[in-house]
């Protein structure tokens, strides 16, 4: 193998390769298209003499090549970040591009209607807003800063707890009052998927309502909403989203073992940046202001 003809940029492209297992997985990774990855391990492979996957129907497996190439790159990815981080986190002004993960549900009912105050107070800071329900990596920037509903923040990370998240299960108001006399197999519950498991309502439904049938999944929170309301089933929610829907009404009460916590995170090496202190100084603000609602207490 000649070293030589190894850039970074190929280094790069053959470990996406290696974690994602399709060409595809690995395009959207890059951000490019699916025949730029196909013609760039072509042209890899040629270079160097060697194969570096096996071609197999369900994507691409890593020959003893490919698996030096993603041990190498791993190396090298966790260099960049640690790089990125340290320099990320001399930063003392208050303006650049600020990347900030949030639940949808959290996203928009609670955080989303005071972010025009943020922008109008810091207009040199570019916020960019990544909603998901899926745990962004702050190792890797994929976020600088993450609001989370969990227990249990990884201890790598620095951040502070903002409020208790008050669970409880919601039905379509008409239908609540006769759903409660009724044993909990007879209902139809709705109820978040794996991806979601941080909640632990699946554990609690299990223990709980017993011979209670799951029959619709989803893996969002505003997407349970929406089939309670339609009037499909039961469906766990936190109370800031279904305590103050007309359309709603609550079946089972907030109980501890249904609740959570929320989160305000960042990256060690970030917690100096001036405009993530920003940030996270304004979004406690902001949810100390709505604690009352997010911990089940204003109905």
């Amino acid at each position: 193998m000649n070293a030589q003809k190894i850039d970074w940029n190929d280094l790069q492209l053959v470990t996406a390769v290696c974690v994602e297992g399709t060409l595809s997985g690995a395009a959207r990774r890059l951000g490019v298209n699916h025949s730029t990855v196909f013609r760039r391990i072509k042209f890899i492979e040629e270079a160097l003499g060697v194969r570096l996957f096996d071609r197999l129907p369900r994507g691409y497996a890593m020959t003893e090549a490919g698996e030096a190439f993603f041990a190498a790159g791993d190396k090298v990815e966790n260099l960049v970040n640690s790089l990125a981080l340290q320099v990320a986190g001399q930063d003392l002004r208050l303006h650049g591009d600020l990347r900030v993960a949030v639940p949808d549900g959290l996203m928009l009912e609670i955080l989303m209607p005071a972010i025009p105050e943020f922008t109008r107070t810091h207009p040199s800071v570019k916020l960019e807003l990544v909603v998901s329900s899926d745990y962004a990596d702050l190792s890797r920037r994929e976020a600088d800063i993450a609001v989370r509903a969990t227990r249990a923040p990884a201890e790598a990370l620095f951040g502070r707890k903002l409020c208790n998240m008050a669970i409880a299960f919601y039905g379509q108001r008409d239908s609540v009052e006769d759903w409660k006399t009724q044993p909990p197999e007879t209902l139809s519950w709705l109820m978040p998927d794996e991806t979601l498991g941080q909640l632990l309502v699946g554990s609690w439904l299990a223990k709980n309502r017993a011979g209670a049938t799951i029959n619709f999944t989803s893996n969002t929170l505003l997407c349970l909403k929406g089939a309670a309301k339609s009037g499909l089933g039961v469906a766990p929610l936190p109370c800031f989203m279904g305590d103050h829907d007309p359309e709603l009404a609550r079946l089972i009460e907030p109980c501890e073992d249904l609740g959570s916590e929320i989160w305000l995170l960042t990256h060690a090496e970030l917690k100096h940046t001036a405009r993530v202190r920003a940030f996270m100084d304004f979004a406690s603000g902001v949810f100390e202001g709505k604690a009352a609602l997010l911990e089940g207490l204003q109905i």
